[in-house]
C-alpha cells in the first residue's frame, strides 16, 4: 500500500497538520469546505448571543429575589389564615369547607371567589385563592407586594417573590382577556 504525504498549507483553528491519503482514494473535508466554514461561525455567534442575554436576563430577577430575602412580606395571610395553621384552627376561623380532606379544604365563599388550604402533618403549608370576573373585594397586586405589578402586551400579570426569612413564597397571577381569573397563592418555601 503506497500512502502520499499531501502538505496542508491552510491554517484551521490555528493547527498546521498533514494529510495522508491512499493513492487513489478521495476524502471530503468538511472543515475545507467554506459553506461549512461559515455555518459554522454563524452557529457559534448564535449560541454566544443566546447564552450572554440568557445570563443578562435572569440578573435583575436575582437582585429583586435578594432584595426580597431581606424584605417582610406585605401579604401573609388570606382572611385571616397564615401559613403553618393547624388545619382544626383553619375549620375553626372559616367554617365548614365545601370539600373536606387531610390534605386539602376547598372553601367557596360566594361563587366568583374560591380557597384552597393544603396540609401536610396537619399544618397549613399553602394557601391558593381564586377570583373569578366580577368578584368582589378581589385582591390586588398593591396589598400582595405593595407595588402594582407590570401588564404584559396581553393584559396578563405575573410576579413571584420569595421570602426565605419569613419561610414561603407569594405569587400573583391574572389572566388575558374580558374575563380574567386572579390567583393569589402563598406557599411554603421547602427546607433547604
Amino acid at each position: 500500500m503506497q500512502f502520499l504525504a499531501v502538505p496542508a498549507d491552510v491554517s484551521y483553528l490555528f493547527v498546521r497538520e498533514n494529510v495522508y491519503l491512499w493513492k487513489g482514494v478521495t476524502m471530503t473535508r468538511f472543515l475545507r469546505s467554506s459553506n461549512f466554514w461559515l455555518l459554522s461561525r454563524a452557529l457559534l455567534a448564535v449560541i454566544s448571543f443566546s447564552i450572554a442575554g440568557v445570563a443578562y436576563g435572569q440578573t435583575p430577577q436575582k437582585r429583586a429575589n435578594l432584595a426580597a430575602a431581606d424584605e417582610e412580606p406585605v401579604f401573609h395571610e388570606y382572611r385571616g389564615v397564615k401559613i403553618g395553621w393547624v388545619a382544626d384552627e383553619v375549620r375553626k376561623k372559616l367554617g365548614s369547607p365545601a370539600n373536606k380532606g387531610d390534605e386539602q379544604d376547598f372553601y367557596m365563599f360566594g361563587e366568583k371567589e374560591t380557597a384552597q388550604f393544603l396540609y401536610d402533618k396537619g399544618q397549613v403549608t399553602a394557601i391558593s385563592v381564586d377570583f373569578t370576573s366580577g368578584a368582589k373585594e378581589v385582591i390586588t397586586p398593591q396589598q400582595v407586594f405593595g407595588a402594582d405589578v407590570d401588564a404584559k402586551p396581553d393584559g396578563s400579570k405575573y410576579k413571584l417573590v420569595r421570602y426565605p426569612k419569613a419561610g414561603y413564597w407569594v405569587s400573583y397571577s391574572r389572566t388575558a382577556g374580558d374575563t380574567p381569573i386572579i390567583t393569589v397563592t402563598i406557599q411554603r418555601l421547602p427546607p433547604q
